[in-house]
């Protein structure tokens, strides 16, 4: 659960350092983001999801 919260903390911590550096960067590519398919995000999303395992998976064995 701790890894959990770390790993939590990081994202926030990521997430929030791009905003405030390139704010006008990172709301252009929200607005492209919109021109995204959703079937498209959807298997992104998964195959980025898959990837984090396997590397958590390595890391923790």
């Amino acid at each position: 659960m701790r890894e959990l919260v770390i790993a939590f903390g990081l994202f926030l911590f990521i997430e929030g350092i791009l905003y405030a550096l390139f704010p006008s960067k990172m709301k252009s590519m929200l607005k492209k983001l919109e021109l995204v398919k959703e079937s498209q995000l959807r298997s992104g999303g998964f195959i980025f999801a898959i990837i984090g395992f396997i590397i958590i998976y390595y890391i923790k064995s």
